[in-house]
């Protein structure tokens, strides 16, 4: 969507940049034999979710927020939502309702502070980040410098584009709520919300893995190792990857492999024996031998971990990851169909 020429832009002013903010969809796809990896929100689901509390498309950008959110404000009224990680949020010094649509007035500071549980965070505004796309994508992939805003993450002073008809989609969608309720300093909300399906409270963290392509080429050792031992996620993590730290896993003898393909979820064991689990920006080859693969279900919950969150692996067949799979999407399902069930009161 293009600005009509001397209309005002719409922006969102970036008072305090947070700690790792950019702007993400849901990624390229289909490029990866060119060298290009999908990237996008580490969290499809509280993406996707937050999208639709706004009226949004999936596909619409969002800014991901990591462990420490930015400080914004908004030129013009907004429809607004965020979900995934819960922030300690407000908005001109009241506390932001999370997973749920809300209706902020022109001139409002929204402030992020840390993240109490999770990692990630997802603010969606009614209308989507309008920055322009690269390869079909608003996504930011930091490891190339293109996408999002400049390829980068937000720094303080930044501009971030909005749809042109923001204001009025925010009173249009607001209204279509009904008349909702106030919920301080001049923001009205409403009193159900969505149902956080990520962000994992309990401190006892167990994901699902296959066995990888190599598997049997590691010690009987390593093996047990994997399923049996707690793994913490190292501050060396980022979207790239998540490294763990804890026992080391060995190979049966030392193995040359040639440079294949890699995926979301894969997890690869280099030469110091320290497993790393590719995420969003994973490269689209590599020669590490492969001891699991992350059940694509745990994906989104893996990628709220924080540095320093402890987790362990359970073990898990191709089948029972797909039932697991379709359950997890009919859940989704559900809360989307009640979303839009609010809309079209």
């Amino acid at each position: 969507m293009k600005a009509r020429t001397g209309a005002r832009p719409v922006n969102l002013t970036v008072l305090r940049p947070g700690v790792l903010s950019t702007v993400q969809d849901r990624g390229r796809h289909g490029l990866q034999h060119l060298g290009v990896v999908p990237g996008g929100a580490m969290d499809l689901i509280a993406h996707d979710i937050a999208n639709a509390l706004v009226g949004n498309p999936a596909d619409a950008a969002t800014l991901e927020l990591t462990l420490l959110g930015p400080e914004l404000q908004f030129a013009d009224e907004a429809l607004i939502a965020l979900c995934g990680a819960r922030f300690d949020a407000s908005l001109d010094g009241s506390r932001l309702p999370l997973d749920r649509p809300v209706l902020v007035k022109a001139g409002s500071r929204l402030a992020l502070g840390r993240a109490l549980h999770g990692c990630r965070g997802y603010l969606a505004i009614a209308g989507g980040i309008l920055v322009g796309q690269v390869l079909g994508s608003r996504s930011t992939y930091l490891p190339a410098s293109f996408g999002g805003l400049a390829g980068r993450i937000l720094h303080a002073g930044d501009k971030i584009p909005l749809a042109e008809n923001a204001p009025a989609l925010a009173r249009q969608r607001f209204a279509a709520l009904g008349p909702g309720v106030a919920a301080g300093a001049g923001m009205r909300s409403v009193r159900w919300f969505a149902p956080p399906l990520t962000v994992i409270s309990n401190p006892d963290h167990q994901f699902a893995v296959l066995p990888g392509r190599h598997y049997d080429r590691f010690t009987a050792k390593a093996q047990d190792a994997l399923y049996e031992s707690s793994w913490r996620v190292s501050p060396d993590s980022n979207r790239m990857g998540f490294r763990l730290t804890g026992l080391k896993l060995e190979t049966e003898r030392k193995l040359e492999i040639i440079s294949e393909p890699t995926c979301l979820g894969t997890v690869q064991v280099p030469a110091n024996g320290t497993p790393i689990v590719l995420m969003a920006d994973h490269q689209t080859t590599g020669g590490y031998p492969k001891i699991a693969e992350v059940a694509s279900v745990d994906i989104p919950a893996f990628a709220q971990l924080a540095p320093g969150e402890e987790l362990r692996f359970t073990r898990c067949t191709l089948e029972q990851a797909r039932e697991r799979r379709i359950a997890a999407r009919s859940v989704l399902a559900a809360v989307m169909r009640s979303i839009a069930t609010e809309y079209a009161k």
